[in-house]
């Protein structure tokens, strides 16, 4: 049938939105989750999966494309007397068949909030409509709830017989395609009172089978709290011998519980199947049922949990629990503007880092790869968006992840589940990513930033220790479990060095490393993780760029650091000093035998262990030693990898490939290009403005895409030689291969705005929120997705890195609130257009403790450039003395710390007057 071409309408301030009839039914999906890891995906058919872990699973994991695939999903039937079977989900055989014939005339409305589901489906041919909500708890409980409202919208009464189905999984995802079948001859069953648990006897595994604590189940009840009649919990025998899921001879056949349950309920496969009494709706009439399923390793748990949820009042209750938990989050970090539908996206960005801290980077359907957690880089990143919410929360976290940095600069590439553990890598590949040390020195700077706290960087920690030395190039055979995995001395005492002192060894490391044209190598890739075959001859002078511009950075940091705690040294281990070569020498840093012998030097003798002996160094000394190595990585790129093309466009080189050829440029077929080299470049004031602007045009005509208007990652580099990275392999336009990658846009955006390229920046967040904002083309919910292909499809939603950055960019940047060094400065660069019809626009943030809100007042309607900062008040009282130039103010911390109010308000008037 014709339909209206739908598209996605907020429906309240927090992000709320409806979605009627969605087309992409089979690969939209919502997240559901709570802070104890219980983690699920629902889709407009309610398909989708229940885990808490890689090894426990609920319901039966799922890649995108299972979710049209495969039968098992959530589903809920009624048997309409007289009329047969029907599911209230619309995922059923007869009803699926339907939409391909014209003679569909269901409705399917999604609704969807921090953090609930609700699908709306209208079935005319029986008159009733369905309404399932969904959630999960925001406490320690580890279940999913949903709520059944069935409503007669005809003009009869209606007289139904219903019975849920949920199909249980109850295992590890390994056993997807190891021993399936065997893994469910281990299944027990136990029927309760309302509804079935599975126990497995053992957890299945040939390396050593162990016995299993874990109960996975699915309960249920009337909306007065009232139990099923009955359950079958065989799958075979509710789907019956020729059946399916989408069409059971249990629900098809109006068959009885009382007929299987004198059958053989050990070893199978098993299902949810709870019978209910049959119900008669007048027209309007309504009837709920609660629905249960979770994971908990006690029986006495689910007697708890249908005790405090199977009910109508208890499930609501638990809901507005749950809305108020994630609105509040949602609002922790809020905006205000002209542009329509700005406000409610921002919510979903800024609780996407949070969805990452549970999910890691797996767990929902396009995440379908790794076992569950976060690398080193997505945990750095993730905590940036933290650290805007409230730094005293991370404080801890930085310490701990600290003790994943090892003495010769590399670092574990896994963090574990518990605080201070990591593990080498996730497939056991000795693997080195070379722009793994710029993140730890990023994050740690914009915690300073917002805090003031200086006293982290004395912190102590200890150093990761493995078998890997020498930068991830060979083993220490000597190296076993009993010396553990933190670095040791050569008494054997564990050597523990403060924070600065682990961004001084990956910086430093890092910069002697380089390859045959004097860039730092890329060993087994860098930000970009499919540039993965270029590791011998490979160089990333994007991320060389970067290593530069945190050198000099590390330089500004301490010398603030000895003017705020009186820090005149720097206590190291004294192998480290080795690497502080300006102290005693004037190197020559255009000798790359120079830096390989040196650097050779450093590993070899660290990788024998820690003499246990310190220096110290001077702030001073050690402040000129960084900016030199700094400034020569930048004097080294304007002058060597600034490239000009035979038609006058001007852009940074990105790379080396592993036959020593540099990547970008003109070619036989066209120019080549990629954007991470002009972000970095940009960032930190290494490109000059006319550099600048010329890398930012050379970006609009060979990387913006005519069709999305997104900023592709790259040109097409060439025909795959296999000697710079798996990506290009990939069809041109997805993941790294030339799509619109939104964590490098984003990257780019926050360029573009330190440089002051303000319109160029908007241009760019522009690009991004329109496509993430229609859905006839991006296809996702609200928010923002790791990349969009070269259609303008929203690609692995909801867990990216992009999110944290997008945040941090609009906060800092867009909005111009941000810390420097623990003082408050607020310098807009807000566009005209963002401004609402008053010339309003405000934005609510956490900033050392206290809640501030600051309204920016453009009653003329002035654009950024023309606009002055001509004053502002502090919850009603003047506070000019605070404007430093036309553009900015900084409000000491220590005064931001003195005002009585927990929440501050700050009014700023933007006006062209003199």
């Amino acid at each position: 049938m014709n339909r209206i071409i739908p598209q996605i309408e907020f429906i309240d301030e927090f992000g709320s939105f409806r979605l009627k009839n969605p087309t992409n039914i089979h690969e939209l999906y919502f997240p559901l989750c709570n802070k104890s890891g219980l983690m699920s995906s629902v889709t407009p058919t309610l398909h989708g999966d229940i885990k808490i872990d890689q090894h426990h699973f609920a319901l039966a994991p799922v890649s995108v494309v299972d979710l049209h695939n495969t039968r098992s999903a959530r589903n809920f039937w009624v048997y309409v007397h007289g009329k047969g079977a029907f599911s209230a989900t619309g995922n059923s055989a007869r009803q699926n068949s339907l939409r391909f014939t014209g003679e569909d005339k269901s409705e399917r409305t999604i609704e969807a909030g921090p953090l609930w589901h609700k699908l709306i489906y209208h079935e005319p041919l029986c008159s009733l409509t369905f309404e399932i909500t969904s959630f999960v708890p925001a406490n320690d409980d580890l279940a999913e709830l949903m709520c059944i409202s069935i409503i007669n919208n005809g003009e009869d009464e209606v007289t139904f017989t219903p019975t849920s189905a949920i199909p249980l999984y109850a295992r590890s995802a390994d056993n997807l395609r190891d021993h399936r079948h065997v893994t469910s001859l281990v299944n027990r069953l136990t029927y309760l009172e309302h509804g079935i648990a599975v126990k497995p006897e053992i957890v299945f595994d040939e390396r050593g089978h162990k016995y299993n604590n874990t109960i996975y189940y699915t309960i249920g009840a009337e909306e007065s709290g009232t139990p099923p009649i009955g359950s079958i919990g065989s799958l075979q025998d509710f789907i019956g011998s020729a059946g399916t899921l989408d069409w059971p001879e249990a629900v098809v056949a109006n068959l009885s519980p009382d007929l299987f349950k004198d059958k053989n309920i050990d070893g199978l496969e098993y299902v949810g199947a709870l019978r209910f009494n049959d119900c008669t709706l007048k027209p309007g009439q309504r009837k709920n049922y609660i629905l249960i399923t979770g994971i908990c390793d006690q029986f006495g748990t689910i007697d708890d949990i249908r005790e405090k949820y199977c009910s109508l009042d208890k499930f609501n209750n638990a809901l507005a629990e749950n809305r108020k938990y994630w609105e509040d989050l949602s609002d922790k970090t809020a905006f205000s503007s002209g542009i329509d539908n700005f406000t409610e996206w921002m919510r979903w960005v800024s609780l996407q880092p949070v969805f990452r801290k549970i999910y890691g980077c797996s767990f929902l359907p396009y995440h379908d790869y790794g076992r569950g957690g976060r690398g080193w880089r997505d945990l750095w990143q993730d905590c940036l968006s933290l650290i805007l919410l409230d730094p005293n929360d991370v404080r801890h976290l930085l310490i701990d992840n600290f003790g994943g940095v090892r003495v010769d600069g590399t670092n574990a590439t896994i963090i574990g589940t518990k605080p201070g553990e990591f593990i080498a890598d996730r497939n056991n590949i000795a693997r080195v990513w070379m722009d793994h040390g710029t993140w730890p020195y990023l994050t740690t700077r914009l915690y300073i930033d917002q805090s003031g706290d200086f006293e982290i960087l004395n912190e102590k920690q200890t150093y990761f220790r493995d078998a890997l030395i020498l930068r991830a190039s060979s083993r220490d055979e000597s190296w076993d479990e009993s010396y553990g995995l933190k670095q040791r001395c050569n008494d054997g005492s564990v050597y523990t060095g403060i924070l600065l002192e682990h961004m001084l060894v990956q910086h430093l490391a890092s910069f002697f490393n380089v390859g045959e044209h004097n860039i730092i190598l890329l060993e087994g890739a860098d930000w970009n993780d499919t540039l993965d075959m270029a590791r011998q001859r490979g160089e990333s002078t994007a991320f060389t760029a970067l290593y530069g511009s945190n050198l000099i950075g590390l330089a500004e940091l301490i010398t603030e650091a000895k003017n705020r705690l009186g820090m005149e040294y720097v206590e190291v281990f004294e192998e480290l000093a080795m690497l502080l070569d300006t102290l005693n020498s004037c190197p020559d840093y255009d000798s790359i035998d120079y830096k390989k012998a040196l650097l050779k030097d450093y590993l070899k003798t660290v990788s024998k262990g820690l003499s246990g002996r310190t220096v110290k160094v001077s702030v001073q000394d050690l402040a000129k030693d960084l900016r030199t190595k700094g400034e020569w990585i930048f004097d080294h790129l304007r002058k060597y990898e600034f490239i000009t093309t035979k038609d006058g466009d001007g852009f940074f080189n990105g790379y080396y490939n592993n036959d020593g050829q540099r990547v970008d440029g003109d070619f036989p077929e066209g120019v080549r290009m990629n954007l991470t080299a002009q972000v970095f470049t940009t960032m930190f004031g290494l490109a000059d403005k006319n550099q600048v602007e010329a890398s930012y045009l050379s970006c609009r005509k060979y990387l913006k895409d005519p069709v999305t208007g997104g900023y592709r990652l790259n040109t097409p580099l060439g025909p795959n030689k296999l000697n710079f990275g798996r990506g290009f392999a990939f069809a041109y336009g997805e993941k790294e291969n030339g799509a619109t990658f939104c964590h490098m846009a984003v990257m780019y955006m926050n360029a573009l705005y330190r440089r002051g390229f303000v319109k160029e920046a908007f241009d760019i967040f522009n690009s991004l929120f329109e496509l993430s904002n229609n859905y006839t083309v991006s296809g996702i919910y609200p928010g923002i997705p790791e990349y969009f292909n070269s259609a303008g499809k929203g690609m692995y939603h909801y867990l990216t890195g992009s999110a944290s950055w997008l945040l941090m960019t609009v906060l800092t940047q867009m909005y111009g609130i941000r810390g420097e060094f623990g003082n408050l400065v607020i310098e807009p660069k807000l566009l005209v257009g963002q401004f609402d019809s008053r010339g309003y626009a405000s934005c609510k943030a956490n900033f050392r403790g206290r809640r501030i809100t600051v309204n920016y007042v453009n009653s003329k309607g002035l654009d950024y450039g023309v606009y002055k900062i001509s004053g502002i008040k502090i919850c009603g009282v003047n506070f000019d003395k605070y404007i430093i130039n036309s553009s900015s103010v900084r409000i000491p911390g220590q005064d931001i710390d003195a005002f009585k109010e927990h929440e501050i308000n700050i009014d700023i008037v933007l006006d062209n007057d003199n």
